[in-house]
């Protein structure tokens, strides 16, 4: 069964009009399934003979009948020169699909951006409205367009039991597609083959060892969703396994995770605000997928239900990547924001265009609710008065569980389970 993904539309429009694409992202996300759909040629580079081939050889792994598919490019890197000086002599629209699950082991090997000939996309585990896990009540295209009668919605069947099995199983195609009372025993079981490098064809990953890589995911999830320092992750290091380690050991096993598309920081949005506040860069911490922290921490559902102040960390990195998916469906970007007064945002949604929207993510009920308002309406007020930047096309208060409806306010308030593009 395949269930449908929001970056076929953006893989059919870069076709239409670049050489060739680049389709990135973590393992087993559902690229290679995705990208299947558009090739009339491919060639896989998962054995040791493709890959090997495709090494000593890199134009012939070109050869075939366009759009031609290479999955894992990066094992035999040369292939991105070849294309773009495939592409220099005889340019035609939709010629490749590259993809990628890391960063090629050596970089130097790429001698170009791939500017102009290859353009890229990211490609994440499924949001729930992919896996037919939201209902799709509450839009943010309609949102952004001022379509905001009629949106209600009690939403009482989804409760926290369901948030906490969603944020614990991931996005993952395979476990979404598992029968319920084994999904988190494939996710698992995918975490568990996550750092196997001993046959990798990278010698940079070989070179890691993964008991290091698993120890800073570790200090990492405990740190989700907030904007920690290097140094506070390195005390936390220190702190739970009694192993010192120095900021350039941290730094080459981070490149390593973000390679592998397993870390994912948010960037702080900075308006031109005309006031001596400032504004703070630090990014927050996320994940590409929640499981993956979940299972570091060897987090289960009850766990989650046990621990609410961890839960709403965790919570907002889930929702983060729902958000990130259905921002860039819309040619936008998600960051966050903080200033030195103490005043932030979960999540600013910025498009191209300029408009923008403000999201307060919480669990769920009145208090957090009413916070999340007010929170949202100060920031409003502060940057239509003290910046360059317009009014925002709405504020909304994402939830954990609850219904959807339009406060007395104006601030919008919708759960997660019924949000979509």
């Amino acid at each position: 069964m395949y269930y449908q993904r929001l970056i076929e539309e953006a893989i059919d429009r870069k076709l239409k009009s670049s050489g060739a694409v680049l389709v990135a992202g973590p393992k087993f996300c559902g690229k290679t399934t995705t990208c299947m759909l558009y090739q009339k040629s491919f060639v896989k580079l998962n054995t040791k003979q493709a890959i090997s081939m495709a090494r000593m050889d890199p134009k012939g792994a070109l050869i075939g009948e366009k759009p031609r598919l290479i999955d894992e490019w990066q094992k035999a890197p040369d292939i991105w020169n070849q294309v773009k000086d495939e592409l220099d002599f005889n340019y035609e629209f939709g010629s490749y699909i590259l993809t990628g699950s890391s960063t090629p082991a050596d970089k130097t090997e790429v001698y170009h951006s791939g500017a102009g000939r290859i353009a890229p996309l990211t490609m994440r585990p499924m949001s729930l409205w992919e896996s037919k896990e939201s209902k799709g009540t509450v839009s943010l295209k309609d949102l952004f367009e001022g379509k905001k009668d009629n949106l209600w919605d009690m939403n009482t069947e989804f409760t926290l039991d369901d948030v906490a099995f969603l944020l614990c199983r991931g996005g993952w195609p395979v476990s979404v597609l598992a029968p319920h009372e084994i999904a988190l025993e494939v996710t698992k079981n995918y975490y568990g083959g996550l750092f196997v490098f001993e046959d990798s064809e990278n010698e940079r990953f070989r070179n890691k060892k993964p008991e290091v890589l698993r120890m800073i995911l570790r200090s990492f999830a405990r740190n989700i969703s907030t904007e920690a320092a290097v140094s506070t992750i390195l005390a936390d290091i220190r702190q739970s396994n009694e192993r010192t380690m120095d900021v350039k050991t941290y730094d080459d096993y981070m490149e390593a995770l973000k390679d592998l598309y397993i870390i994912e920081d948010m960037e702080a949005w900075n308006p031109n605000i005309r006031s001596k506040t400032s504004i703070r860069s630090t990014p927050t911490r996320h994940f590409v997928d929640t499981s993956i922290a979940c299972r570091s921490l060897g987090v289960s559902p009850d766990d989650l239900k046990h621990d609410l102040n961890s839960f709403g960390l965790f919570f907002e990195d889930f929702a983060v990547r729902d958000l990130r998916i259905y921002a860039e469906t819309l040619g936008g970007t998600v960051k966050h924001y903080r200033d030195n007064a103490g005043l932030e945002c979960d999540a600013v949604v910025h498009l191209e265009d300029g408009r923008w929207a403000g999201i307060e993510i919480k669990l769920g009920g009145d208090d957090l609710v009413n916070e999340g308002a007010e929170s949202l309406k100060t920031l409003r007020n502060k940057i239509v008065e003290k910046s360059d930047e317009q009014a925002p096309s709405f504020l909304l208060v994402l939830t954990a569980i609850g219904g959807a409806y339009r406060r007395e306010d104006g601030v919008f308030v919708a759960p997660i389970n019924l949000l979509r593009p």
